[in-house]
């Protein structure tokens, strides 16, 4: 276990999932008063198109760099990749998310508690020799795909929510 609120760590095989999404770059101080109305607007988009997201809400981290900010993209999944006519006019776009080895962890708490779980998780696998799908750019860290899922319900106290971390792992063939 990581934390008291945790489950154990799981590396597992993601497959590809089509998703749509908006991105924004946030500071951290901002992520809260900006990125969750996006995925109220997103799920808005694929209702006005009679879509049906295909699991829960995620945030998807492009670029972290804790001093000058982070590009997240605040998404859902999809069953099929969308293929509806785009005018360039929405901030909506489709995605993929890549196939591969992840590890992943659940953990119950306040979302300002997923910074400390996010470290506990990097600690362990960084105990495991695993390496992460990250390089660095003048950006800032670039993840090929670091999630987290958001399995709350509407309505539930937020020291109950259920977040998936969801990092995936570099391809081990290409070394």
């Amino acid at each position: 276990m990581l934390g008291d609120m945790d489950s154990a760590p799981v590396i597992t095989q993601r497959p590809a999932t089509p998703y749509v999404a908006i991105t924004v770059t946030v500071t951290m101080d901002a992520i809260a008063d900006v990125v969750p109305p996006l995925t109220q607007e997103v799920l808005a988009w694929l209702e006005a198109r009679g879509i049906q997201p295909a699991g829960p809400p995620f945030w998807k981290y492009n670029i972290i760099d804790m001093e000058r900010g982070l590009e997240i993209e605040t998404g859902l999944p999809l069953a099929e990749p969308f293929d509806g006519p785009n005018d360039g006019s929405d901030r909506v776009h489709a995605g993929l998310l890549p196939p591969g080895r992840y590890v992943t962890v659940t953990h119950v708490g306040h979302p300002k508690t997923l910074m400390d779980a996010t470290a506990r998780l990097l600690k362990w696998a960084d105990a495991q020799g695993l390496t992460w799908d990250v390089s660095p750019s003048p950006q800032g860290d670039r993840w090929g795909c670091r999630l987290e899922i958001y399995r709350d319900e509407p309505g539930q106290d937020m020291n109950e929510w259920e977040t998936e971390l969801a990092f995936r792992l570099a391809d081990q063939t290409a070394r």
